[in-house]
């Protein structure tokens, strides 16, 4: 399709807008994380990494930091368990509900994180309490896991469906057992899937806040719960700006490694 002149310049100007609106403020996090001035003074009177030195030496961001990583591996780990069953099972076979479940697996990420978190603790507070397990950790990482799931999910099953049976059949005529089909062929088939779907799952979970605020106890803190309770002190503003270009930062790795992995070319050389 071949657009006029007067359309292609349009369409270029709403793109950069739209990158602009998005990545223009993350870009100034990054500029405030340099600034000299407290108050973060625009322009900058200079740059300095004094404030780098000051969040590192922070004990709450260094605890935050090492909480996020914990949360995000654990849930990401019930995420690829949890999501490679389903996916499997939903792709595989034919059974009463199989819609149903599907449904079920993708539902909680189109619910409202606020909605998924009151529910998660009322369930916690009724169900584990009693039971003399409170709000912590644990309580996070099956949080997190409700919506890190589904992009494992739909990872695994959108490979599977453009994967042919023919492969496995193939092996399983050549004498292979369903174990040696599956570690031979169907899991090289989809490693790049699960790894592409891990990476996603550990990026939300690490920069997830809505959530986590409702299923963290008083002493379990993110590194986003971490941020927002210190954006009203005037004197950790610089700090705060630190802390959230790591955050960005760290936050792109998993999802440009996930987009590299998932991608046609990608997928293409490996099947």
């Amino acid at each position: 399709m071949k657009l006029s002149r007067p359309a292609r310049i349009t369409l270029r100007v709403a793109a950069v807008l739209g990158f602009a609106v998005i990545y223009v403020p993350l870009l100034l996090v990054l500029v405030n994380s340099l600034n000299p001035d407290r108050s973060s003074s625009w322009p900058p009177p200079g740059v300095t990494f004094h404030w780098w030195a000051d969040a590192w030496g922070s004990a709450g961001a260094r605890h935050a930091l090492v909480t996020s990583l914990k949360a995000g591996a654990g849930a990401t780990g019930a995420a690829l368990v949890l999501g490679t069953l389903v996916a499997f099972a939903v792709q595989r076979f034919r059974f009463f509900g199989r819609e149903a479940l599907s449904f079920a697996i993708v539902l909680p990420i189109a619910l409202p994180g606020i909605v998924t978190g009151v529910a998660l603790n009322t369930a916690f507070r009724t169900v584990l309490e009693p039971l003399g397990v409170g709000l912590g950790l644990f309580t996070v990482v099956v949080g997190h896991a409700t919506f890190c799931v589904v992009v494992v999910y739909n990872n695994v099953i959108a490979r599977l469906r453009r994967m042919p049976g023919s492969f496995e059949e193939a092996a399983m005529d050549l004498g292979a057992n369903t174990f040696r089909a599956f570690t031979d062929v169907t899991f090289p088939l989809v490693r790049s899937a699960l790894v592409a779907g891990g990476l996603l799952a550990f990026a939300l979970s690490f920069d997830e806040i809505i959530v986590t605020t409702f299923t963290a106890g008083p002493d379990t803190q993110t590194l986003p719960i971490w941020i927002f309770s210190n954006m009203a002190r005037p004197q950790q503003a610089p700090v705060v700006s630190v802390v959230a270009a790591v955050l960005v930062l760290l936050s792109v790795v998993p999802i440009y490694l996930a987009q590299r992995m998932s991608s046609d070319t990608a997928s293409g050389s490996r099947i």
